[in-house]
């Protein structure tokens, strides 16, 4: 991660809570690294959450985004973050479904403390890269039908879609923030 940070990289994902509390730890001498919490989110973990990232790419379901808000209000933070949606059924991937996510929005919209900036996505494994591109597509035009009933406080400006298998056709599909872990740092321990 230091390499990295010298080659000019100030975003840093973390999937898991307690490793990104040690990897924090380690690298407290860099104050300007923006840690991204990009994995699974149990509610219970919440509040630590808050704590140790401005951004979260995983808020999967309404029950989750209501206690997050309830959580940086009492708090004093406003931590970005990503609605994670499942474009095809995928009984491995948490998130909204299409029609559950446009059915919360009006809540959704109630959640002052966050800044909700965009849609998180992850395909099915086993997918195609025309299947692939399908999805990423497929996000991307949701979050511009969001975008265009102009809520007050949903923006869909960033797309988290993308990760070291798949980057090119998310940027392809105009994603804006992708999560390289393996083809940076290689395979997970």
């Amino acid at each position: 991660m230091r390499e990295a940070y010298t080659a000019g990289i100030r975003d840093f994902g973390e999937s898991r809570i307690q490793e990104a509390a040690s990897k924090q730890a380690e690298l407290q001498d860099l104050p300007d690294i923006t840690w991204h919490m990009i994995g699974h989110l149990q509610s219970n973990k919440a509040k630590k959450a808050l704590e140790l990232f401005q951004w979260i790419h995983s808020v999967d379901n309404l029950h989750l985004a209501l206690r997050l808000d309830q959580l940086a209000q009492q708090l004093s933070v406003n931590p970005q973050v990503c609605l994670q949606v499942k474009i095809l059924p995928d009984p491995n991937k948490s998130g909204w479904t299409i029609s559950d996510l446009l059915t919360d929005l009006p809540s959704l919209n109630q959640c002052h403390h966050l800044k909700i900036q965009g849609l998180m996505t992850i395909p099915p494994l086993g997918l195609n890269e025309e299947e692939t591109l399908k999805v990423f597509q497929e996000t991307q035009e949701l979050a511009r039908k969001i975008q265009a009933h102009q809520w007050s406080h949903l923006q869909m400006q960033q797309l988290s879609m993308g990760m070291s298998g798949d980057y090119k056709l998310a940027i392809q599909a105009g994603s804006t923030m992708v999560r390289l872990g393996t083809i940076l740092f290689g395979q997970r321990l």
